[in-house]
């Protein structure tokens, strides 16, 4: 369990909070590119870390990310003019730039240059996968955009969805490193599994590997006499997870603020156009306008109690963003880990946290935050990686030697 403190630490993410400050230090989803579908559309308010923002697509089609509030009276943006690349402030005519610059103060003596020595707040911004990424640290330490093997896929080998979360974050990451719910939290009887049966079987190794970008969570099972089921999934910094399945897929974790949170799905195929019919769970509609799950605590996730009975584990049908909702925010929305009781299952969990406390305490004491190191194959990060294989035996390592263990020589050695 973790003490009071070490779960504030780990929990509470806004400015001027070592979390928050470490967040801000890599590229995190805010929302996504259909939320801004052409230039000069309406903009779009966006809660962040704690912070009220607006933004917008302006003509020339880049994205701004900006102080919500005007910088002359604090009237909000979002009511604002977006028109001939820049946001107008509805009250006195302001206009700002993607970068925060104020480009006219029409209410000022002609000539003034008052406007010049104004800006607002404004982050980088980067689109990849049908998400709208930002960079809210400081200017001096921005890091590239990371070339994830997604990062540059035609618009027809993705699919990205999001909704709204009422719990931390850190529930959701820690969701991701449980190998053991797969087994239960996403059961369907009589073999209705859209995943299939090599998931039913119990995990006989599973090892945790610190890396050079996250954490690398691989689980084997023993399918059949003589063979092994590989799953290897990535906890990729600062709160992500890459899943393997028949549509790979990556998980964001983007926190509003200490009770509530963002959960981005990024479904891709890298060979060919994404086949949607696998995706029937996050096809159909499951939130709303608002991107709050229709499904939810306030109606009981609409379990229904015979299905449970009959077709799967949690009765609320084939959307697993829908299970986890439930296992995560029915704890609470800012879980007290010190009433659990850990058992030898919730390794992976452990060894997360450790690493998380591990990485805030480094940055504290002025370290960089740890980055994929360039990866020259392909020009990719192929060491972060995902994907579920049966294969002879179960020396996962020997057969897949592209799984690296440290980019960097750093604490090489499997930590679990």
């Amino acid at each position: 369990m973790l003490t009071k403190a070490q779960n504030e630490l780990l929990t509470q993410t806004d400015a001027g909070t070592p979390m928050g400050e470490l967040f801000r230090r890599y590229w995190i989803p805010v929302l996504l590119s259909e939320q801004l579908p052409a230039p000069d559309c309406a903009p779009v308010q966006v809660r962040i870390l704690g912070e009220d923002l607006v933004a917008f697509r302006d003509t020339n089609g880049r994205i701004g990310l900006l102080d919500e509030h005007c910088h002359h009276r604090g009237t909000s943006l979002f009511y604002g003019r977006n028109e001939e690349c820049g946001l107008r402030c509805v009250y006195h005519g302001w206009k700002y730039d993607v970068e925060g610059n104020v480009l006219d103060t029409p209410a000022e003596p002609a000539g003034s240059t008052f406007k010049d020595r104004m800006q607002t707040k404004a982050y980088s911004t980067h689109e990849a996968g049908g998400v709208v990424f930002a960079y809210m640290g400081p200017k001096e330490h921005q890091p590239l955009f990371p070339n994830y093997c997604w990062s540059d896929l035609p618009a027809d080998h993705h699919l990205a969805t999001k909704s709204s979360q009422d719990c931390n974050y850190l529930q959701g990451v820690e969701g991701e490193c449980d190998s053991t719910h797969l087994t239960f939290l996403h059961r369907f009887f009589n073999g209705a599994d859209p995943r299939g049966d090599l998931l039913r079987h119990p995990v006989s190794e599973y090892t945790i590997e610190e890396t050079d970008w996250g954490l690398r969570l691989v689980a084997v099972r023993e399918s059949e006499p003589g063979k092994g089921y590989v799953r290897v999934s990535s906890i990729v910094l600062p709160a992500a997870c890459f899943i393997p399945g028949a549509t790979k897929s990556v998980h964001f974790y983007t926190p509003i603020d200490d009770h509530h949170s963002w959960r981005f799905n990024l479904n891709y195929q890298v060979e060919a156009p994404l086949d949607r019919s696998r995706l029937s769970g996050l096809i159909e509609p499951w939130y709303d306008e608002n991107y709050v799950k229709l499904r939810n605590i306030s109606n009981h996730y609409l379990i229904d109690r015979e299905r449970q009975k009959n077709e799967n584990f949690t009765g609320l049908g084939l959307n697993f963003v829908n299970h986890d909702a439930m296992a995560t925010e029915t704890m609470g929305s800012l879980f007290d880990r010190g009433k659990e009781h850990l058992g030898a299952s919730d390794k992976a969990v452990i060894a997360m946290r450790r690493y998380f406390l591990d990485l805030v305490d480094a940055f504290q004491q002025g370290a960089a935050p740890v980055g994929p190191v360039f990866d020259e194959v392909d020009n990719v990060f192929t060491h972060v990686d995902t994907f579920g294989q049966v294969i002879d035996g179960s020396d996962w390592r020997g057969t897949f030697p592209h799984l690296t263990r440290t980019r960097q020589g750093e604490r090489a050695a499997a930590i679990v």
